[in-house]
């Protein structure tokens, strides 16, 4: 009767944890004051005071979770369902423990639509390069760039980027030839096989090979990818296994790691695993969740780089297309947005099903991953904080709704949208002959409103081939310069819309592509 009293008061006092955050119901995670040369599991089994707890609440499994380093973290698991918070106070209170906590429940950030049969393959891939007519809402030129950013680098085959999500469909002749061991931190095996889609999105979205006439094509079309599932065949997954995945990809030899989920409750052991990939100089690109409020965990963390969703039109997506009341969430943690809406993807139960849209800030994520693994492509000792400072300084500030985003950072864009060009270029990322040539050349005026403009900053000593392109590839015209550090272009007939002018310098066998936009 002794312990039933006790055990009834701790139900009452408890408050230390949200209500309003789910965590698993028969197991729950704590990090053990272990003394110098001891197992953790044993010393846990073995001691008097913990075992009589153990026995009590029916204790079934312990093994030890995350820093395999320490070896001090431990998932409990119990046969039955407990009531977890009272439980959490009485081993705390044994003072043996610097923490114990919640397993915590998280969510993917994506929702899946099928596409109407009529829409052209050029249409789909907005985010990549948007002429403005996607949709009823669409605007020219809100997308990353990509396009410009693929003449500097379609990413290096020995960089690895790790996905953490649902899985993958590992036999997609998309990722054919690129799939290094990962792990399915779900059911305990080395088959991260996509039981549910979103991994499989995701993942298409930042790798999936490009210029192959096959599918679509992802931000990185070279580097290897590690598939850690952390989701289950409903979109769910515990906190244990996010920070068990964070720590397998670092140690093994990831770079990027992406993970489009949250969860409302805030946890150390899975802080403990952000830092461990800052602190090991692996960059961890986290979605901020879609439901229009607080961003969520692991986004909230400091060491994380927390992405929100933008529409077609630029805009903060809000609302997503599958609910009304749904949209990308925004608070002080946020560092940039990306395209998030309508984002066309793989399939992860054919290799010939290419009629599915995603909806989510999962979906703005990899774009970001993809990114970051395009900058390491080009320089491999990049730190993150470098990688930070250039999403900060190259992302496109007020593109979204005059209201929220403001000059600089602000809460609802971060420091803006997502551009992939101005990325590769950045002085942060390198000071290469190519980039600086690249950032001399202009065009101008742009936008265009009269019959002619200009493309400057060339090299009076080299011969430069211009083509003008439409977007999807037709040359409309080509002109030659030589001996001269500009080239004007006449251009009265041209339809308004978007338009690539292809700049080569054949001397130093340089090319550069520059938007032009006409009103």
């Amino acid at each position: 009767m002794k312990r039933i009293i006790t055990f009834l008061f701790l139900a009452l006092s408890f408050t230390a944890f949200s209500q309003q955050a789910d965590y698993a119901p028969k197991q729950f995670i704590a990090d053990i004051k272990l003394p110098a040369g001891k197992d953790a599991v044993t010393y846990f089994l073995t001691h008097a005071a913990l075992s009589r707890l153990n026995d009590s609440l029916k204790l079934e499994s312990v093994r030890v979770i995350g820093n395999k380093k320490t070896n001090s973290t431990l998932l409990l698991k119990f046969k039955d369902e407990i009531n977890v918070l009272p439980a959490i106070t009485a081993y705390s209170k044994t003072g043996l423990f610097e923490y114990v906590e919640p397993d915590f429940i998280g969510h993917g950030h994506g929702i899946k639509q099928t596409t109407p049969n009529d829409l052209y393959f050029s249409s789909r891939q907005w985010s990549h390069v948007n002429n403005g007519t996607f949709d009823l809402s669409a605007v020219a030129d809100a997308d990353i760039d990509t396009d410009m950013a693929w003449d500097i680098t379609q990413g290096d085959p020995n960089l690895i980027v790790a996905v953490l999500d649902t899985g993958l469909r590992l036999t997609h002749p998309e990722f054919a030839g690129r799939i290094v061991d990962g792990w399915d931190f779900v059911n305990n095996d080395n088959n991260p096989t996509d039981d549910y889609g979103h991994g499989t999105n995701v993942t298409g979205i930042a790798l999936a090979t490009g210029n192959n006439a096959v599918g679509y094509a992802g931000v990185n079309w070279n580097s290897k990818i590690m598939s850690c599932k952390i989701l289950d065949q409903n979109n769910i997954g515990y906190y244990s296994n996010w920070a068990d995945a964070i720590y397998y990809a670092v140690d093994h030899g990831a770079k990027v790691i992406n993970l489009s989920a949250g969860g409302d409750g805030s946890s150390t052991t899975l802080l403990n695993a952000a830092n461990y990939a800052y602190n090991n100089n692996v960059s961890l690109v986290v979605s901020t969740g879609n439901q229009n409020g607080t961003i969520q965990y692991p986004a909230k963390y400091n060491s994380t780089i927390a992405v929100g969703a933008t529409d077609s039109n630029d805009v903060r997506s809000n609302p997503f297309f599958w609910s009304a009341t749904s949209g990308s969430n925004f608070g002080p943690e946020i560092d940039v947005v990306a395209p998030g809406n309508f984002i066309y993807g793989l399939d992860y139960a054919s290799d010939t099903q290419y009629g599915y849209y995603w909806g989510g800030t999962s979906q703005a994520a990899p774009h970001v991953a993809g990114v970051i693994s395009l900058m390491l492509s080009v320089n491999p000792d990049i730190t993150v904080n470098e990688i930070r400072q250039i999403l900060m300084q190259s992302s496109e500030d007020q593109v979204g709704d005059v209201l929220h985003d403001t000059p600089g950072w602000d809460e609802y864009y971060g420091h803006g949208r997502l551009n992939a060009y101005n990325a590769l270029i950045s002085p942060l990322l390198s000071g290469s002959e190519y980039i600086a040539e690249s950032k001399n050349i202009q065009v101008y005026p742009n936008p265009v409103t009269s019959g002619s403009f200009e493309i400057g900053g060339f090299s009076p000593e080299s011969h430069y081939d211009i083509r003008l392109l439409t977007l999807d590839g037709k040359t409309i015209k080509t002109v030659k310069c030589t001996g001269a550090t500009k080239a004007s272009i006449e251009c009265t007939a041209l339809s308004p819309g978007t338009y690539l002018a292809v700049v080569s310098n054949t001397a130093r066998k340089h090319t550069f592509v520059k938007k032009v936009i006409r009103k």
